[in-house]
C-alpha cells in the first residue's frame, strides 16, 4: 500500500534480455529490499534485483494490458514511491497501485486535465481523491469521461505530470472506498431485481 506521495522520479532504462525491466535510482538512495513492493507511475511492482544503481522489476501481460508500461519509452522519468508502514504518515490518500486504466491529458499545466473510459465516471468525485502516475491528487472538476486536478509547483517539480502534454497517456487508480460503494450498489440492485 501507498500515500500517493512520490518519493522522486528516477530514469527507465529498459528491459533486459533477461526479462527484467530496470530502473536507474540517479540520486536517490532508498533501502530496497528484495521482494518489496515500488510504486512505479503507480503501479505496484515487486523489486526482483536490487543493486547501488538500479532497482529491477518483472511485469507481467496484465500489468502492461492495464498500464503505460507497454508503451514507455527508455529515458522516460517514473514517478516512485516505496511501500508505507504502520509508523508512516498517510499524507496524501489511501493507493493500492492496482492501476484501473490509461486517461490520457486533455489539458496540461497547472489545472491538469484527463479522459479516460466513461465506465469509471461512478468513481469520480469533486474534492474526492484520484491517483495519476502514482501521485495522490484531489479532483477540482468532473465532467463525462473526465477529471481534472490542481498541480502545485512542487508537484510539478517532484513527478513526472509536469512532462506531459495533450495527449500523454498516464495510468489512473481511482478511490478504493468508491470502488467498494459502486460495487455494493450493483450488488443490491442485482439482488433487487432478482425477488
Amino acid at each position: 500500500m501507498f500515500s500517493g506521495i512520490v518519493a522522486t522520479t528516477v530514469t527507465y532504462r529498459g528491459q533486459g534480455d533477461d526479462g527484467i525491466h530496470r530502473f536507474a535510482l540517479g540520486q536517490w538512495r532508498p533501502t530496497i529490499a528484495l521482494g518489496s513492493s515500488i510504486s512505479c507511475d503507480g503501479v505496484c511492482l515487486t523489486a526482483v534485483e536490487v543493486t547501488p544503481d538500479f532497482f529491477g522489476v518483472e511485469i507481467i501481460e496484465e500489468t502492461l494490458h492495464r498500464s503505460t508500461f507497454s508503451s514507455l519509452a527508455v529515458g522516460a522519468r517514473v514517478n516512485v514511491e516505496q511501500s508505507i508502514t504502520a509508523a508512516t504518515l498517510l499524507d496524501g490518500g489511501i493507493v493500492q497501485g492496482h492501476v484501473d486504466c490509461v486517461g490520457h491529458v486533455t489539458r496540461e499545466g497547472q489545472g491538469l486535465e484527463v479522459a479516460f473510459d466513461r465506465r469509471f465516471d461512478a468513481l469520480v468525485v469533486e474534492k474526492g481523491g484520484i491517483v495519476l502516475n502514482g501521485v495522490s491528487l484531489t479532483v477540482t472538476a468532473v465532467g463525462e469521461g473526465s477529471a481534472s486536478v490542481a498541480l502545485i509547483p512542487e508537484t510539478l517539480r517532484r513527478t513526472n505530470l509536469g512532462d506531459l502534454g495533450v495527449g500523454s497517456p498516464l495510468n489512473i487508480e481511482f478511490d478504493i472506498i468508491g470502488k467498494y460503494l459502486v460495487r455494493q450498489r450493483s450488488l443490491e440492485q442485482r439482488e433487487a431485481w432478482s425477488q
